[in-house]
C-alpha cells in the first residue's frame, strides 16, 4: 500500500501515533519503503501466530516524526529526530487487534465483512431520538462518576426483571464506557499483582490484556468443539489457594456457547469452597437462542462474590455509543469504582439518558430482536453447511464457529487471508483468542449481525469461489 493510498480509516487507526507540536499541529508519518510495500502481505500475518503486535506493526513504519526542539507552526522545515516506538513491557506481547486488521483488509479487497461483530444496520429510532432530545435538553456536561441516577435505576430495574435480584442502584451499579471499560475497571480495581485468574479459551482479547495490566497470573482452560463443554475435572485441578477469580463469558464469544445450569452450579460451588470471585461478561444475554440465559449472580451464594458486566451495544445495535455497566455488591463495587474513576471517570451523559429509555423497552422489543437474529443465524448456518464447512452449534451471541480444514489451508490465518483476497468474504481467525494459538488453528468465526441480503451475498460468494482442496 503506497502512502498516498492510505484511506481515512487507515489514518484514524494510526492517529494515536501522530505526535503533535506545541501548537497541536499534527506531524504526519514518514512512511518507509517497508510500509509502502504493504502491511497486508502474507508475511506480515504469518510472522506471528497471534498476529503482529503493536511494536511489530509499528516497526513497519521506519520512524515517527517528533520535535527535537519547540518550533513555530510557521516554520516550514522544523528540526526532526526519529525515535523508536516505545511500549511498556507488560503490553509488548499484545497485538494490533485482529478486528482492525481484518476490517482494513475487507476495505482493501472489497470483501463482505462477516468478521467484526458490529451490525451493518442501525439501532432503534426511539433510542436515537431519546439521545437527540437529551442533547437538546442540555444534558451535555460531565455525568456523575458512577452514572446518572435515572440510568442506574433503569439498570437495577432491568436486572431485577432478568434475575429476580433486588440491588441498590446507588451502591451496586457503576456505569462505564462500554463493557470493555467495565472489564478493565474490574480487573484493575480488584486484582493485585500475582493473583491468579482463570480464563476459558477461546476468550475475548481484552481479558488477557487487562489482566496483564493488573499484573495477574493468567491460567487458561480450553473449551473444545463440538460442544465447548467445561472440563470440570481440569477446572477443579486448576483452582489453587492463589486463585483470586474466574472470568466467565456467557453467551460466549467467539463460540456461541452458553454455559449450562449444571456447569454454572459446579463453578459456583467451587468458587464458594475456595473463596474465589467470579467476573461474568453477559453482553449477549438478550441473544440467547436454544436455552435461557442464566446470570451467575442469581445462583445461591454467588451475588456476594460476583461482578456482572453488561452493555447496551449488542442488544440495541448501538456499539459506537460505548455504554456499559458493572453490577456488584458494595464491597466489590468499591474497587471497580476506584479504577473507573481514573480510567474514564464518567461516561457520555446524553447517551446515558437515551440508554435509560432503551432499557425500559417493552418485552416485545427483545422478543422481536431474538426472532430477527434467529432468522439471520439460519441463513448463515445453512449457507456455511452448504459451502462445506463443519459448523459447530451456537446457542447464543451472533457468532458461529466453523472448522475450515477441509479447504486445505494450513491454519486459520492462512484460510482467512485466502477467504478475503480470493473469495471476498471476511472471517476472524480464532487462534488469536487462545494462550496456545495451536488450539484454534482449525477454527474461524463468522458473524451474522448483518442484514439478510449481506449474509446471502457472502454465502453466494463462498459457494461460487471457495473450493475444497
Amino acid at each position: 500500500m503506497q502512502a498516498a493510498e492510505c484511506t481515512w480509516t487507515h489514518f484514524e487507526m494510526l492517529r494515536p501515533f501522530c505526535f503533535k507540536s506545541p501548537s497541536t499541529t499534527p506531524l504526519f508519518f514518514n512512511f518507509s519503503k517497508h510500509f509502502q510495500k504493504g502491511y497486508s502481505d502474507s508475511s506480515f500475518f504469518r510472522s506471528n501466530w497471534r498476529i503482529s503486535n503493536y511494536p511489530s506493526f509499528m516497526a513497519t513504519i521506519s520512524s515517527v516524526s517528533t520535535h527535537k526542539d519547540p518550533v513555530s507552526t510557521h516554520d516550514a522545515t522544523p528540526n526532526i529526530t526519529h525515535q523508536p516506538v516505545q511500549v511498556a513491557k507488560r503490553m509488548e506481547k499484545f497485538k494490533t487487534t485482529i478486528f482492525t486488521q481484518m476490517s482494513m483488509l475487507a476495505i482493501k479487497h472489497g470483501a463482505i465483512n462477516l468478521g467484526q461483530g458490529f451490525p451493518n444496520f442501525d439501532g432503534p429510532d426511539f433510542v436515537k431520538e431519546a439521545a437527540i432530545q437529551a442533547i437538546k435538553d442540555g444534558k451535555n456536561q460531565y455525568a456523575r462518576g458512577y452514572g446518572v441516577p435515572d440510568f442506574n435505576n433503569a439498570i437495577a430495574a432491568r436486572f431485577k426483571k432478568d434475575t429476580g435480584l433486588v440491588i441498590d442502584p446507588e451502591k451496586e451499579v457503576t456505569v462505564t464506557s462500554g463493557c470493555t471499560e467495565a472489564i478493565a475497571a474490574t480487573m484493575l480495581g480488584l486484582i493485585d499483582p500475582g493473583d491468579e485468574v482463570i480464563l476459558f479459551a477461546p476468550f475475548y482479547d481484552s481479558y488477557e490484556a487487562t489482566l496483564s495490566m493488573a499484573g495477574a497470573k493468567v491460567k487458561c482452560i480450553t473449551l473444545r468443539p463440538p460442544d465447548f463443554a467445561v472440563p470440570i475435572d481440569e477446572l477443579k485441578s486448576t483452582i489453587s489457594k492463589n486463585t483470586r477469580a474466574i472470568l466467565i463469558n456467557t453467551p460466549h464469544n467467539p463460540t456461541g456457547k452458553m454455559f449450562t445450569r449444571e456447569e454454572l452450579n459446579t463453578i459456583a460451588l467451587l468458587c464458594i469452597e475456595n473463596d474465589v470471585l467470579v467476573f461474568t461478561d453477559e453482553v449477549y444475554d438478550k441473544l440467547a437462542f436454544e436455552m435461557d440465559h442464566i446470570s451467575m449472580a442469581s445462583l445461591p451464594g454467588m451475588y456476594e462474590r460476583t461482578v456482572t458486566m453488561n452493555s447496551l451495544g449488542k442488544t440495541f445495535s448501538l456499539t459506537g455509543w460505548k455504554i456499559g455497566w458493572a453490577i456488584a455488591p458494595p464491597h466489590l463495587t468499591w474497587g471497580v469504582r476506584q479504577a473507573h474513576s481514573f480510567l474514564t471517570f464518567a461516561t457520555s451523559t446524553p447517551m446515558q439518558y437515551a440508554a435509560t429509555v432503551a432499557l425500559q423497552a417493552p418485552d416485545s422489543y427483545f422478543a422481536e430482536l431474538k426472532t430477527d437474529y434467529m432468522a439471520k443465524k439460519a441463513i448463515l448456518v445453512q449457507g456455511l453447511k452448504d459451502v462445506g464447512f463443519k459448523v459447530f452449534p451456537s446457542s447464543g451471541t451472533y457468532f458461529v464457529v466453523v472448522d475450515h480444514t477441509r479447504f486445505g489451508l494450513d491454519n486459520d490465518i492462512a484460510f482467512c487471508e485466502y477467504l478475503i483476497k480470493e473469495v471476498g468474504v471476511v472471517a476472524i481467525p480464532t487462534s488469536v483468542f487462545y494462550l496456545n494459538p495451536e488450539d484454534g488453528k482449525n477454527l474461524v468465526r463468522f458473524t451474522f449481525c448483518k442484514d439478510e441480503e449481506t449474509l446471502r451475498s457472502a454465502v453466494e460468494r463462498m459457494k461460487e469461489k471457495l473450493k475444497k482442496k
